[in-house]
């Protein structure tokens, strides 16, 4: 078994919302351990209330950081520098950016370019060019959902799941599978999950979770774009294009 990530997730207190943190560290831990837990903000700040209390539950280390203009964020600067420190640190064989603000869109660019992934985390409102930089990167208010769900054992779930339609209809997504199962066929033309997964991970910031499924194989079955086979006694899911 290969060895589990260590994760730094830094936090912009300032752009993203408390309420999906438990959504954030839950999916985080299907990469690796989250070692580095740093919370950015100015801390005297009131709208940062909420994330107080959500500090000391998950380990959070929070990073104070003054405004010394008024109207000025320097947040960003010092969450960069913490990236920076970490990256040349090596103590960490990942990064986890949780904000909606694109301004760190050219962080996301240098840290792949040492060779180390990313995921992003932000609201619905995050500007294309960072969503795209991230692999994968994952909305938050689905996350939010997802918690909600797990906590409260009265409430039916709600993540709302894309419809096959829907999923069709999204000429984006629909290209990224073929091609993913075109680029990884065997001989025979059929494709195992495990190669697609991969190659989506690598080629683009796709995750299941924004179309409201909890695995890629339980969007491809929704689709209805592939024919299916399990091998290995059922262990194993191989597709094929339908068109082929």
């Amino acid at each position: 078994m290969s060895e589990r990530k260590r994760i730094a997730l830094l936090i912009d207190c300032d752009n993203v919302s408390h309420h999906s943190i438990e959504g954030v560290l839950e999916e985080l831990a299907k990469y690796g351990m989250v070692n580095v837990r740093h919370a950015h903000g100015d801390w005297n700040n009131p709208s940062l209330s909420g994330w107080i209390g959500r500090l000391h539950p998950h380990a959070i280390r929070p990073m104070q950081q003054f405004a010394y203009t008024k109207g000025k964020n320097a947040t960003d600067s010092a969450m960069i520098i913490d990236a920076m420190d970490l990256l040349y640190s090596k103590r960490v064989d990942a990064f986890a950016l949780m904000t909606s603000d694109s301004d760190f869109t050219p962080l996301v660019l240098r840290i792949l370019e040492s060779g180390l992934p990313v995921y992003g985390f932000g609201e619905k409102k995050t500007p294309k060019p960072f969503v795209d930089a991230c692999s994968p990167f994952i909305y938050t208010e689905n996350l939010v959902v997802e918690q909600e769900e797990q906590t409260d054992n009265t409430q039916q779930p709600t993540l709302k799941k894309k419809t096959t339609n829907e999923l069709r209809q999204d000429t984006w997504l629909v290209k990224l599978l073929r091609t993913a199962a075109e680029q990884t066929s065997e001989d025979d033309g059929w494709s195992h999950m495990s190669r697609v997964g991969h190659y989506i991970s690598n080629n683009s910031s796709f995750s299941s979770i924004n179309y409201g499924y909890k695995k890629l194989g339980d969007l491809i079955r929704a689709s209805e774009l592939f024919n299916i086979e399990m091998r290995n006694n059922g262990s194993a899911m191989y597709i094929k294009d339908q068109l082929q």
